[in-house]
């Protein structure tokens, strides 16, 4: 059991190389309900494409995200939602950037979520072309 506990930990651990301090993380976190909402919200700043691609990726996550009970998964999850969050732009006249990768995540991903990360980047290769 504890080799179980130390990869979910892995698993929740925030995109920086820092382990995650759920003191920390609970006290920005939002409920799941308020946050969902909260990134339909923010994708009305973005292009029409992005938002509706946004907008479905968001919605599949939550959903399939919806029966998970692991304490230390939802605080992962939760947590990298609201750093999404954060990264987006506060108003419609500031333009959407994206941002790199963090190599520790790249490497912590599993084959599925490694295949997921592709199928993403290439559909979004059509809809965000910097410098447009």
């Amino acid at each position: 059991m504890p080799a179980l506990r130390q990869t979910a930990l892995r698993l929740a651990e925030s995109i920086t190389s820092k382990p995650l301090d759920p003191r920390a993380v609970s006290a920005t976190l939002l409920p799941p309900k308020p946050l969902y909402r909260r990134i339909l919200r923010a994708h009305r700043g973005l292009p029409h494409d992005m938002r509706s691609l946004g907008d479905v990726y968001i919605k599949s996550e939550f959903r399939l995200h919806r029966k998970v009970t692991e304490p230390v998964y939802i605080m992962g999850f939760l947590s990298q939602w609201k750093m999404y969050l954060d990264g987006l732009p506060k108003n419609t006249e500031e333009e959407y950037t994206g941002r790199k990768l963090d190599s520790t995540v790249y490497e912590k991903m599993s084959p599925e979520q490694l295949g997921q990360l592709y199928e993403v980047m290439n559909a979004a290769k059509d809809v965000w072309k910097p410098g447009k």
